[in-house]
């Protein structure tokens, strides 16, 4: 027999097949249990509802970016190219799942983690540009790792060092703020 733990990794593995298939809102509990051939209690004993077992499979991806972020504001002074990167190999290794969770904003809505995103969002740029980032700093930290992450899923078959160099240089390219342009002089 199973030890729990293995039972409850199993689980969480057909949950996030089934999710991926049909969506977390379209997959009952009853569907995993009979994936899996044990009984809805049984089911019941590791996840007592739906929204538990989706918070099972993205807290250790929330703690795992909390501690990334905690970890960068600990240095004081970040240097944008690792705090860029770290942010994309976290993506990359996560890319499952997070495609899982964009599929469900509902669910995460449900789950708060919505909010909790814009607040790392807001975290991250406020390591680029200081405590009070201007608006253009803001919109160009929002750009840069919204496209990082976009890039790990959009691009998944690209090879990760390949694309880790690319996203990361385009993400410098959206924060670099250029000097506004001065208007043609006419002749």
């Amino acid at each position: 027999m199973p030890r729990p733990s293995d039972t409850k990794q199993r689980i969480q593995e057909v949950a996030r097949e089934l999710f991926a298939q049909q969506g977390v809102q379209r997959t009952s509990l009853q569907e995993i249990a009979d994936r899996l051939a044990i009984t809805k209690p049984a089911l019941y004993y590791h996840f007592s509802s739906r929204e538990e077992l989706v918070r099972s499979i993205v807290q250790p991806i929330i703690d795992e970016e909390e501690a990334f972020l905690v970890a960068q504001e600990a240095l004081g002074e970040v240097e944008p190219r690792a705090l860029l990167e770290g942010y994309f190999d976290f993506h990359y290794r996560n890319r499952r799942e997070i495609v899982l969770m964009l599929s469900e904003l509902t669910t995460l809505a449900d789950l708060g983690l919505i909010d909790l995103v814009l607040e790392w969002r807001g975290r991250l740029g406020k390591l680029l540009h200081g405590p009070e980032p201007t608006l253009e700093q803001a919109a160009r930290a929002v750009i840069a790792f919204g496209g990082i992450q976009d890039c790990t899923i959009q691009f998944a078959t690209v090879p990760q060092d390949e694309l880790r160099r690319v996203a990361v240089d385009g993400a410098l390219a959206a924060l670099t703020i250029k000097p506004p342009r001065k208007p043609a002089r006419k002749a």
